[in-house]
């Protein structure tokens, strides 16, 4: 009996059927297709606020130039995010606009724009 045993515990090979391995495989793939456009939409989300909050920040900047110089022509001196470009492409001695791109975004939702009139950040140029 035991030799029998034995006889049946050699002859039987180890391993993964193959139906094991496409179950597995199957399983792998529904988890990726869940994850990876989640984790996309999350990173155009960081983008977008990436770019709205350089806005804020460069619109703090611009209020302190018109605070030291009474005007907000030539005002510079904010930081940029990576991939993330401000300019200040409207501005006179009582209003400006400032606009932020980022490089990573789709056009045309990759714009935002902040006015001194409103002070909140909106999506596409300065008018």
């Amino acid at each position: 009996m035991l030799t029998r045993i034995k006889k049946t515990m050699a002859e039987r090979e180890d391993g993964f059927t193959l139906i094991e391995l496409l179950v597995v495989v199957i399983i792998i793939g529904i988890l990726a297709a869940i994850a990876i456009p989640t984790f996309l939409n999350q990173r155009e989300k960081a983008w977008t606020r990436a770019a709205q909050s350089d806005l804020r920040n460069a619109a703090t900047e611009v209020e302190s130039d018109f605070s030291d110089n009474g005007t907000y022509v030539g005002a510079t001196g904010w930081h940029e995010s990576p991939d993330v470009t401000v300019t200040l492409p409207t501005a006179t001695t009582t209003a400006y606009c400032l606009q932020a791109v980022h490089a990573k975004l789709a056009a045309g939702s990759n714009t935002f724009h902040l006015a001194s009139s409103d002070g909140k950040v909106s999506a596409g140029a300065c008018p």
